[in-house]
């Protein structure tokens, strides 16, 4: 198979329609909690702000500047987080580097749409610009219970 090729399958039909749909693109006014991730290989970059109320997310807004791969990441992170808890965004991150690095499941539901992203698990140096998204969050998440 010819590089042009692989690269027609990795960026597919159903990745680009994810990232030119991509929902909570709005900065949040109040947030609880930002953090801003960079792919230092390709440049790519997430900022996410959120609201934790009782340790659910209740708001989230993310501004993301990346390639499709990490904007289909990110639009599937956006559409299924509000709701969720730290441990439940901690789940869906691990099993979503698990599928990446080690041939690991697709994610389980919210996050089962990351299946979309199982042929970019050959292309390594894609991989931070996919996991921006979770680990911004996380990041902000984190510096909640640093202030605590």
């Amino acid at each position: 198979m010819s590089a042009e090729t692989d690269l027609i399958k990795l960026y597919s039909a159903r990745i680009l329609a994810l990232a030119a749909d991509m929902p909570k693109t709005a900065r949040l006014a109040n947030p609880t909690a930002t953090a801003k991730r960079r792919a230092p290989l390709c440049g790519s970059t997430v900022t996410v702000d959120l609201v934790l109320t009782d340790g659910v997310i209740t708001d989230y807004g993310q501004d993301v500047k990346a390639c499709a791969l990490g904007q289909a990441a990110a639009a599937v992170v956006g559409a299924n987080i509000v709701g969720l808890t730290p441990a439940q965004v901690q789940d869906g991150r691990d099993a979503l580097f698990a599928m990446l690095k080690s041939d690991g499941p697709v994610p389980e539901a919210p996050f089962d749409g990351l299946e979309v992203l199982q042929p970019a698990k050959d292309y390594k140096n894609r991989h931070a610009s996919i996991m921006l998204a979770f680990d911004a969050t996380l990041d902000a998440l984190q510096s909640l219970h640093a202030t605590a």
